[in-house]
């Protein structure tokens, strides 16, 4: 593991470090909101638009990593969430701040497609341990921004020019994990196999993370927190987030994937029904700690099941990402109307149907 570590540090270290810059933009979307609303007098369901902005442009992103994936480096996709946070932090109006959106999505997008697999295949059989390390970075970015956020007076445009800073000081240091993938088209090509049920599992676990994430907020305030307070439960989400994380990666190599997808989303339906009936606040906690293993054990579970194109890990984010930019949409809009508590009711409705259905398909996805 040391030679590993050793021969790989220069590509986990850039992964890690735009880990932490994804998990900072993504999560500064949800306690930004009222922010937004304010400052270019728009609803809160409008401003709701920034967070599937982000996720169509991951889409974008994505989309184009299925055909261009080998040739995209680090620095690409960390120029483009450089640009894309910067375009937010003018603040020069509306459209302008979803165009940004839409860039730093598309770079986000990539890093995903540009860091996952390539983790993944360069620590054999500790791969599945330092996939989850990776992914668990993304956590401290989103438990630091929203209190940064919160310290600079509530300004999106002060937060966003820092999350621009950064990248702008990660692309410095990549410069050793910009070299071509390894693998190529040839003979890979072969192992590509379509596994539809999957992917739908992972449809519904990014949708639900997206709406968890870029909406819990404001169902926290709609259920009786404070903006403030509402931001501050949402670092503690990641806190335990984060934690999920780090935890996998001294399990994810001994549990089967797909059971550890079951677990997660049992842990949401029961955090969501006790939110509805008890204290939202600690419920949206516990939520994170579940939310934590979706996508490892989703992407792990659809890897191991597709084979190792290049085409695999575009084709899996994907459709996670079919979720991610539809669930904020669908239920941004009636977030208004859905009461103090039923944006939660919503969430254990959603995770419900999931469980059984994971359930019923639990030995053919770990075989």
């Amino acid at each position: 593991m040391r030679e590993l570590l050793k021969a790989n540090a220069g590509l986990l270290i850039a992964g890690l470090a735009t880990f932490v810059l994804m998990g900072a933009g993504q999560s500064l979307y949800g306690p930004a909101l009222p922010a937004f609303s304010r400052l270019f007098s728009v609803t809160i369901a409008t401003a709701g638009l920034l967070v599937s902005a982000h996720w169509i442009g991951c889409a974008i992103g994505v989309g184009g990593m299925f055909f261009v994936g080998p040739r995209v480096s680090p620095r690409h996709v960390l120029l483009m969430m450089g640009i894309g946070a910067a375009v937010i932090a003018t603040g020069a109006g509306w459209w302008t701040t979803v165009l940004g959106a839409v860039i730093f999505g598309i770079g986000y997008g990539c890093a995903t497609v540009v860091f996952n697999p390539r983790i993944l295949r360069a620590f054999g059989e500790r791969g599945t341990a330092m996939l989850s390390l990776l992914n668990a970075t993304f956590g401290i970015g989103a438990i630091a921004a929203p209190l940064v956020f919160v310290a600079l007076g509530n300004n999106p445009a002060t937060t966003f020019a820092i999350c621009a800073g950064m990248a702008a000081v990660i692309w410095l240091g990549a410069g050793p994990a910009s070299k071509s993938d390894t693998i190529t088209e040839t003979g890979a090509e072969k192992a590509y196999q379509l596994q539809l049920p999957i992917l739908g599992f992972g449809l519904l676990a990014v949708g639900l993370e997206a709406i968890l994430i870029g909406l819990g907020p404001a169902a926290l305030i709609a259920a009786g927190e404070t903006e403030v307070h509402a931001a501050e439960l949402l670092s503690v989400f990641f806190l335990a987030f984060l934690a999920s994380r780090v935890g996998l990666v001294f399990v994810a190599h001994i549990l089967p994937s797909f059971s550890l997808y079951i677990l997660a989303i049992a842990g949401t339906f029961i955090s969501a029904l006790t939110a509805v009936f008890f204290d939202a606040g600690t419920s949206f906690v516990t939520m994170g700690a579940f939310a934590g293993i979706f996508f490892p054990s989703f992407y792990v579970t659809a890897a191991r099941k597709m084979g190792e194109s290049p085409r695999v890990a575009p084709t899996i984010i994907a459709a996670g990402l079919v979720g991610g930019i539809a669930a904020p949409l669908l239920l941004s809009p009636w977030l208004g109307a859905l009461g103090a508590r039923g944006f939660f009711w919503v969430v254990a409705g959603i995770t419900s149907l999931t469980l059984l259905l994971a359930l019923f398909n639990r030995h053919k996805m770990d075989s």
